[in-house]
Order: structure tokens, then C-alpha cells, then sequence
């Protein structure tokens, strides 16, 4: 867990209003002969994240009078999922909130309930990430979990290389590195890192490192992001973006199989790598380290964002759900997922020594350090406009990165298209 001085940045990542206009409406539903509620919650990858099964169970044996049913959904899927779902008037109770980017685009579409009387309770007030979900004074959803992006690595692996791992790493270090540790094993290649496919990798780090605007139109602040996650796929160093993408490639198996020696990858993978060491189905021996950064630069700055639950603004059990909602951002909530290894939006002294004390995580110094970086800049700055640009960058990004574009066609191209497409 994060200790209280890192807990107190995490509360003041970003205090951001949305323009967007508020919805309402929600339906009580109905319960059945025995007085029973099935509660409808959509998920993402359920079966490779505790911390929905965790939270499921906790709420069920507080309120025995409500079973959770999930609506499972690939993770790579889920944007685009839920934004059928709802804009096809389904009447799930409760919906995970991924990313903000999703919260922009559904509460301005009044397609999320108002929960600002949980929000503004006296009990939400420790909340980390709350006022990210802030639109004009008014709330649509409530934070259960905070993330941050760090660096995990095979340890193993490093020894049959040779190396340690540095305290800090700038990116230039780290590209040397991922080279150094890729090898071949068994007749397969182990590569020294893995990206994972999604434009955050590059686009967000570069935002939160230089201090450059997402959604500004101006995106040379990109380029050495680019420039050295490129150069690494050129030299083999990393699996290629097209076969990740083509594949379908899950994070979770090029780290615990060993295919990849490092994986920067968000907080959140604490909880599954903890659950496959428990279930032996993996035997890496990971720790962690902190993002690397640009060279030259002072402390170690990453980005994260809040992750969080809204009610469906056509709800058929609108009580049960806020009743949800509100438990799994409680301090019961938080026990719950902490116990799994997530890091909740509840920040209190007893639950990060609740973390810590977890069987099973790193016990090293630099592994501690990775859970204190300096700054944690939100992930995409929301607005209006949020939307619109983010599948503009998404979709220069996949060009970029599969070589149908070079690297400064595309950058144009993002700063043209957002000015014409979404800005004006």
C-alpha cells in the first residue's frame, strides 16, 4: 500500500470538472417472492481479477438479501462494450468505471445515475481520485481503487543475465537494458520487456514527464517516447505491437511465463500476480521498481488514475446498487480488495499496513520506493473534448506502432486531426 505521504498526493492527482450536464432517473426494481435482489455489475477479465470476486463476496455477506450477478466482459472489449450496452438502453445495475476517459463519455450522455449524496458524505471525504469524477458540482460516480503505472521485473531473469536492477532508470537505461535480457531459452525467445499494446505506454508517460498537454493539439512532446519504444521493437528487444495486437497478446501471461524479463504495467497487476503465485501457476520471482524517467529529471514522476463504480441511470434496482457502490468504496470495501493486493481509493494508516503485510509481496527497499513515487499525474485530462481525442491519438498510435506511418507523419497527423476533428 502507499504510505500516507504518497496517499495524500494520490487525493490531489487532479481536481477536474467535466462539462457535462447531469442525469437522473433509475428504476427501483423489483424484488422477488423472498424478498431477494439480483444485483446486475458489469466487469472486465472477472476470472483474472480478484479484486471483483473479493469485493462480490464481502458485499454479499453484509447484505445477505443480495446476490451479484457479473456481466463479464473482455477487458480490451469493455469500452466499446458498455458503450453499446448503454446507448441500447440495458438495464445492468451497476457499471465498473475502466478508465475516466469512459466516465467523460457516459455521464455526458446522462447515461449514469447522480450519487453525489454518497460522494459528498462525510465518509468519502479519504477517497483518493474523487474529484476526478467531479461535473459541475455534481457526482456519477464513486472511486474504490487508485492506480499508478511502475515497473515489474523477473528477477530471475536478471540473474541468468547478469544484472541488477538500478535504483532509477532513465528510458534511455532502461531500452539498454530490456536489450541486455532479451535472449533465447528453451528454443523460445525471451524478451528483456513487454509493451502492452494500449497508447498510455507512450503518450501518457511523455504527457506526465514533460509536462505536455493531451489535449492541447500539439504532440511533438511525444517523439522521444516514440522514438526509444520503436527503436526497442526494431532491435527484437520487445514483442512487436502488430503481433501483440493481432494475438490478442494478455500482459498477465508475457510476464508469468516468463516471455518477458520487465513489464511497466499499472498497480492493479499486484493483485494477479499475487493470486497466480498463490494458485502455483506461475513461478516468476518479481519485485518491483519505479517508472523509468527522462534524463535529467528530479524524483519520479509516473500517471495513475481512479477506478470506480456507477450506477445505470436505467437501473432496475437503483437502491441496491448505490447501496453497492457506497460499500465498495467503505472501508469494508477497502479491507476487501486489500486483501487481494489492489490498492484502494481509501487511504487509512491500518490499510496500508493491511498491504504491506500481504503474503506473498516484495519485501525489498525498492520495491517500496516503486509505491511512493513523487507525482502521479491523472492518466488523460477529461473534458468534453476528452473523447473524441483520446480514439484520435488511439488511432494514430496503432498506425505509428505497425508501421503504416512514420513517426512524423503521425505526429501530424494527431495534431491536425485534433485541432479539425475535435477542438474546433
Amino acid at each position: 500500500m502507499i504510505a500516507s505521504n504518497t496517499s495524500r498526493r494520490l487525493a490531489a492527482v487532479a481536481v477536474l470538472a467535466l462539462a457535462a450536464t447531469a442525469c437522473g432517473g433509475g428504476g427501483s426494481g423489483e424484488q422477488a417472492a423472498d424478498g431477494k435482489v439480483t444485483l446486475t455489475v458489469s466487469v472486465w477479465n472477472l476470472a483474472k481479477t480478484p479484486e471483483f470476486k473479493a469485493l462480490f463476496d464481502a458485499f454479499q455477506q453484509a447484505n445477505p438479501g443480495i446476490t451479484v450477478k457479473p456481466v463479464d466482459i473482455l477487458a480490451d472489449d469493455y469500452p466499446e462494450k458498455v458503450t453499446t450496452m448503454l446507448a441500447g438502453g440495458d438495464t445492468t445495475d451497476v457499471i465498473a468505471m475502466k478508465n475516466v476517459i469512459d466516465y467523460s463519455r457516459f455521464s455526458s450522455r446522462n447515461q449514469l445515475l447522480d450519487v453525489s449524496d454518497l460522494a459528498k458524505s462525510a465518509d468519502a471525504t479519504k477517497l483518493a481520485g474523487l474529484e476526478t469524477f467531479n461535473v459541475q458540482g455534481k457526482y456519477f460516480a464513486v472511486p474504490y481503487r487508485q492506480d499508478f503505472w511502475l515497473l515489474y521485473y523477473d528477477k530471475k531473469a536478471f540473474k541468468k543475465a547478469g544484472v541488477t536492477m538500478p535504483d532509477k532508470l532513465t528510458w534511455d537505461e532502461y531500452a539498454k537494458l530490456a536489450q541486455q535480457l532479451t535472449r533465447e531459452e528453451g528454443g523460445k525467445k525471451v524478451y528483456g520487456t513487454y509493451h502492452h499494446i494500449w497508447r498510455s505506454l507512450v503518450q501518457a508517460i511523455s504527457a506526465a514527464q514533460t509536462g505536455g498537454d493531451q489535449l492541447g493539439g500539439e504532440y511533438s512532446f511525444f517523439n522521444d517516447q516514440y522514438t526509444m519504444t520503436l527503436g526497442l521493437q526494431k532491435a527484437g528487444a520487445v514483442l512487436d505491437f502488430g503481433t501483440a495486437s493481432a494475438q490478442k497478446s494478455d500482459y498477465r501471461t508475457q510476464f508469468e511465463t516468463g516471455a518477458a524479463a520487465m513489464m511497466p504495467m499499472g498497480t492493479w497487476y499486484v493483485a494477479g500476480i499475487l493470486e497466480a503465485k498463490e494458485k502455483a501457476a506461475t513461478d516468476v520471482d518479481w519485485a518491483l521498481a519505479p517508472m523509468p524517467q527522462r534524463p535529467g529529471g528530479s524524483g519520479v514522476t509516473t500517471f495513475g488514475s481512479p477506478t470506480a463504480f456507477a450506477v445505470n441511470a436505467k437501473a432496475e434496482n437503483t437502491d441496491a446498487a448505490k447501496k453497492f457502490v457506497q460499500f465498495a468504496a467503505s472501508q469494508a470495501g477497502a479491507e476487501a480488495i486489500t486483501k487481494v493486493g489492489v490498492v484502494p481509493a481509501l487511504q487509512t494508516p491500518e490499510i496500508t499496513k493491511a498491504y504491506f503485510e500481504r503474503e506473498g509481496m516484495p519485501s525489498d527497499e525498492l520495491s517500496k520506493k516503486a509505491f511512493e513515487p513523487d507525482k502521479v499525474v491523472l492518466e488523460m485530462p477529461v473534458s468534453d473534448k476528452t473523447s473524441d481525442i483520446d480514439t484520435i491519438l488511439n488511432e494514430e498510435h496503432q498506425l505509428i506502432m505497425v508501421g503504416d506511418k512514420q513517426l512524423a507523419d503521425g505526429l501530424r497527423s494527431m495534431n491536425e486531426r485534433v485541432k479539425s476533428e475535435a477542438l474546433n
